[in-house]
């Protein structure tokens, strides 16, 4: 196994300049994001709008919720992301219609190659579909599918797909039952 390179991950370039622009940006649309009155969503929705979230209606996002990068975030109509949950998108994270990110939960859209010595930073998406709820405290790490009409138990640990309607749990987590039965 090679030596671990510090130095090469440092010196990479891991954001364009438009990157850049809109993180300095969103440094400021963030706070604006935060100080905004729990009950107005819709003003929290125009925010991630404006910072090119694709934003479905009647979605509710908390003001405590944090979300790295509003022009990686897709989520459909009537769907909410709770507080203090944490939506490290890197890379695309795409929530579908009718679907609740309860509160902590932590959706992991980035990573790092660890077969490469200089470990570069990688985006890997996540997608959750339709109907799904993540409850409390639970993990989504990257490159992750929750289909249609899954269960994320608290404080799971999800690293691989989840199938349509299945209920998982635990570290890692792990089948439990489907919903239809």
């Amino acid at each position: 196994m090679s030596e671990l390179n510090i130095e090469e991950n440092r010196g990479a370039r891991k954001y364009t300049r438009k990157e850049l622009c809109l993180r300095l940006l969103w440094g400021f649309g963030k706070l604006v994001f935060r100080l905004t009155p729990r009950p107005c969503f819709g003003l929290r929705r125009f925010i991630l709008r404006t910072f090119g979230a694709k934003v479905g209606s009647d979605v509710n996002i908390y003001p405590s919720a944090l979300i790295y990068y509003p022009w990686n975030l897709e989520i459909g109509d009537a769907s909410s992301i709770g507080e203090w949950a944490l939506v490290y998108n890197l890379g695309r994270v795409r929530i579908g219609n009718r679907t609740t990110i309860s509160q902590r939960v932590h959706l992991c859209a980035g990573t790092h190659d660890y077969k490469n010595p200089a470990m570069p930073l990688i985006k890997p998406p996540i997608e959750i579909g339709d109907e799904v709820w993540v409850c409390a405290d639970a993990f989504v790490g990257p490159n992750v599918t929750v289909a249609d009409r899954a269960i994320v138990a608290a404080a799971s640990v999800v690293v691989k797909d989840v199938l349509v309607g299945d209920i998982v749990g635990g570290n890692p987590a792990q089948y439990i039952k489907n919903r239809s039965e």
